[in-house]
C-alpha cells in the first residue's frame, strides 16, 4: 500500500552496519523506492544535500558524526530542512524518541525494523510533505 503512493520516492538510508544496510535496501527497493546511502553522519549530511532525497531514514548510532548531530545539521540547512528525518535505532532508551524529535527528526522507529510500521511512517511522511 505505501509502495503504490511512493514508487518513486527517494530514501537516504543511513545505516553503518552492512547487515542492517543490506536487509532493510533490499525490503525498500522491493516497495519500489529508490535508494541512496551513506554510512557515517557526516556523509549522511553530504548526501542529504546532493542528492535532495524525499525521506532520510537516520541511524542515530554511528561513525564520524552521530545521527543527532547529522539530523540537527539536515535541518538547520535551508536547502535540506524540510526533508523528513525517521530516525531509526536499536538501543530505545527511555528519552530517546524525545531526544530525536528534539533534534529535528519528524518520527522515530527502533530496530529490528518493522517494516509494515515503517512503511506506515514513511507514507505519512511522504504524504504530509506532498501536501
Amino acid at each position: 500500500m505505501a509502495a503504490k503512493m511512493a514508487k518513486t520516492a527517494k530514501i537516504l538510508l543511513v545505516e553503518d552496519n552492512p547487515e542492517n544496510r543490506d536487509m532493510l535496501s533490499r525490503r525498500l527497493l522491493r516497495r519500489g523506492f529508490e535508494l541512496c546511502f551513506a554510512t557515517d553522519g557526516a556523509e549522511a549530511v553530504t548526501r542529504a544535500l546532493a542528492d535532495q532525497p524525499d525521506l532520510v531514514l537516520m541511524d542515530l548510532s554511528l561513525p564520524v558524526m552521530d545521527g543527532w548531530e547529522a539530523t540537527r545539521r539536515i535541518k538547520a540547512d535551508p536547502a535540506t530542512r524540510m526533508i523528513p528525518v525517521i530516525a531509526l535505532t536499536a538501543h530505545a532508551m527511555a528519552g530517546d524518541r524525545e531526544k530525536a524529535l528534539q533534534a529535528g527528526c519528524d518520527d522515530y522507529d527502533t530496530k529490528p525494523v518493522e517494516l509494515e510500521r515503517l512503511l506506515g511512517k514513511i507514507e505519512a511522511l511522504l504524504k504530509g510533505r506532498a501536501g
